[in-house]
């Protein structure tokens, strides 16, 4: 009845893997006590597990990243742990099957669970802002994409506790993620995981790119788009070309496993070379994914911290255009070890080496940015400097990888790991963190506080050069990646640098705990009145924090680049409408949360073999499309009173915002400002008249 799934499926034996689970399930019940005990399940399920808003959608994601950068980052730390104590003479204190599950999960959990959600959740919250419309697209596909996200996280989470994650790495190479040679169930849950997120990452991508195609306010034309929308938009481009390979993959891998066919068993007529290049065909454009919408974020924070338009905006587009181009033609870099011969190795060394160019267009148009700039040390800029110096480093590295010779010296080693760390997290984490300090206030209504995002930011940036800076040294010493253990007594030192460097990170993940919570404490001191904190340049800022559901009392009409510091130099962005309408809006549901339980049961199902359950999830997910199909009442509207009371009250706090804080020093309102030498009453009446 229960398939492979017995009480033996649960690792008993394994103590460190116990109090893990035993952490999760303490967790998950204060977690449900709490929100039982404060009778929050209500307002919940109204307001946040059936919400089709894509503010909400976004925010959703980006607390299952948070939640996955904890897993993988304790993952990183237990093995740096047992890489720093396994010297000669000593195993350690990880079996090696166990710190196979956790680098594979690491990588898995930090690519797809991580920098994936966090940049799609950014992307929920200002993308439509940005572009000056009320909604994506397709709402209820994006609730699905959402609820398919969490129940492949959710399936990474259980193989914690009944059976194990795959020891095959997070590429899951072939034959070793063949069922002969990996015939337990970690392998399947990899699988599953990487199939059911990938589905929903692609929902995505066609959602985004309908919605910056045709949701667009009136006169924002292709260059007048914001830079990160801009690289959504190319974003949206690559997942769109690129996660169907992958998803082919996984689908030709199951059918291995499960229905005994050998597309990648080189014995019995398959290849399993063919697995591997259609992994990088998707893995390698899957890079500029991650990276792509956070260089838009650095972009956006460099003009707004600057004080000055982004220097050269037509280049940064046509580089990320390049980017997103060359990214398909760099894969079998990748293979520049397998004896493909100089002439192939040759022309994809040249294009590894190409893709340089316009990432480095785009660091020299920040400089330039910055250059003769008013900049405030904020600590989104902060992140962006450092981004900017150690990404450049990292970038370099990636050249020096480029070159087939030196690539067969150093693959696999540990200087790769550096490398790829270097690249991503600088590029990915630093970025998205910069966009949730930036971001922030207009999701919640009060800014993050600076100093505890300070202390974050050299926690990270510190621990990263102390961690994976010794790894090039490794690499170069002729260390290979993923040793359990090693009999060399010339590493050790390194490592242990290396360990020391991950407690460094440790203390920067601690401060972003506190810096939220002492966030919340202080929230009506760093509360933000005007929804508008940074002197921001792009519609977003020109709404209210947070924005209402409907975003928008009128769609604004863009006259320029930049378009709310247009409309404040024109002084014209706080205009109160000379009426407002009716608005229709998407109704919330609960088909997109029962898509992905089921989605979830149908995975874990198929992994265990329990097929009655397989069936039973299919025909959940099946039914619960069709009602969604035939129900027509998927809209409400707003009453043109009720929007009325809602601005009435916005244009109220920005009245009392500018009596509390005088912001014509700062020139952040543009011309909208009285003279100086109008009395405060005076100027609370002109505003809110």
């Amino acid at each position: 009845m229960f398939g492979k799934l017995t009480l033996q499926s649960v690792p008993y034996d394994n103590p460190i893997i116990m109090f893990a689970v035993g952490l999760m399930i303490v967790t998950g019940a204060v977690v449900v006590g709490a929100t039982t005990y404060y009778g929050l399940w209500g307002y919940l399920y109204r307001e946040w597990l059936t919400s089709v808003d894509h503010k909400k959608i976004g925010v959703m994601y980006i607390i299952l990243a948070f939640v996955f950068l904890l897993r993988g980052f304790v993952d990183a730390l237990m093995m740096r742990a047992q890489q720093a104590s396994a010297g000669p003479g000593h195993s350690g204190y990880l079996p090696p099957d166990h710190f196979a599950e956790l680098f594979s999960g690491h990588g898995t959990m930090m690519i797809i669970f991580v920098a994936m959600p966090f940049l799609i959740g950014l992307i929920n919250v200002a993308v439509p802002l940005q572009i000056g419309a009320r909604d994506v697209a397709f709402p209820f596909l994006n609730s699905i994409s959402l609820w398919l996200t969490y129940a492949a996280g959710m399936l990474v989470m259980a193989s914690l506790a009944v059976g194990q994650f795959s020891t095959a790495g997070w590429s899951g190479y072939t034959p070793y993620s063949g069922i002969a040679a990996n015939p337990n169930t970690g392998v399947d849950y990899w699988i599953w995981a990487m199939q059911i997120s990938g589905i929903g990452t692609t929902l995505t991508g066609i959602n985004f790119f309908v919605t910056i195609i045709k949701e667009r306010a009136p006169g924002m034309t292709w260059m007048r788009l914001p830079i990160f929308t801009w690289t959504a938009f190319v974003t949206t481009i690559l997942i769109i070309l690129a996660f169907p390979a992958l998803t082919v993959a996984l689908g030709l891998l199951t059918l291995d496993r499960y229905a005994d066919m050998h597309f990648f068993t080189a014995d019995m007529g398959g290849n399993q070379m063919m697995f591997i290049n259609m992994f990088w065909i998707w893995g390698h454009p899957e890079v500029y994914i991650v990276i792509l919408p956070a260089f838009g974020i650095f972009s956006e924070v460099t003009a707004t911290y600057c004080n000055k338009r982004l220097f050269g905006y037509k280049t940064m587009v046509y580089a990320t255009i390049v980017i997103a181009l060359l990214s398909f033609t760099v894969w079998v870099h990748h293979f520049f070890t397998m004896g493909q011969g100089p002439d192939r190795n040759a022309i994809f060394g040249i294009a590894s080496m190409l893709i340089g160019i316009p990432t480095g267009v785009k660091i020299y148009n920040w400089m330039a940015t910055m250059f003769r700039g008013r900049i405030e040390f904020k600590v989104p800029m902060i992140w962006t400097i450092g981004f900017i110096i150690l990404f450049t480093i990292g970038g370099m590295s990636g050249v020096l990888l480029a070159i087939p010779g030196i690539d067969y010296k150093v693959h696999n080693s540990e200087f790769l790991v550096a490398h790829f760390h270097n690249v991503l997290i600088p590029g990915t984490i630093f970025g998205v963190f910069a966009g949730y300090q930036y971001w922030f206030p207009k999701a919640f209504g009060f800014r993050l506080d600076e100093k505890w995002g300070r202390r974050a930011f050299w926690g990270w940036a510190v621990g990263f050069v102390v961690a994976f800076m010794p790894l090039y040294v490794l690499g170069l010493m002729g260390m290979p990646r993923r040793m359990v253990s090693y009999s060399n007594p010339a590493w050790q030192p390194l490592l242990i640098v290396a360990a020391v460097g991950a407690l460094i990170i440790l203390f920067g993940v601690i401060s972003q705990i506190t810096q939220l919570l002492v966030s919340i404490r202080d929230r009506e001191r760093l509360a933000d009145m005007t929804g508008d904190p940074w002197g921001g340049r792009t519609l977003e800022w020109s709404t209210s924090s947070p924005p209402p559901s409907y975003n928008f009392a009128v769609i604004p009409t863009v006259a320029a680049l930049d378009a709310f510091r247009d409309m404040k130099d024109r002084g014209i962005a706080y205009d109160r409408p000379e009426e407002y309408h009716d608005i229709e809006m998407p109704r919330s549901t609960p088909a997109g949360l029962v898509i992905g339980i089921a989605a979830f049961v149908f995975g874990f199902a198929f992994i265990w073999h329990i097929w009655w359950l397989v069936a039973v999830a299919a025909l959940a997910m099946l039914v619960t499309v069709i009602w969604r199909g035939c129900n027509e009442d998927t809209e409400f509207t707003i009453p043109a009173a009720e929007v009325k009371r809602t601005e009435d009250a916005r244009f109220r706090r920005l009245a009392d915002a500018r009596l509390r804080t005088d912001l014509m020093d700062t020139g952040s309102w543009g011309r909208v400002d009285p003279p100086q030498s109008v009395a405060l009453p005076e100027r609370k009446a002109r505003i809110v008249s």
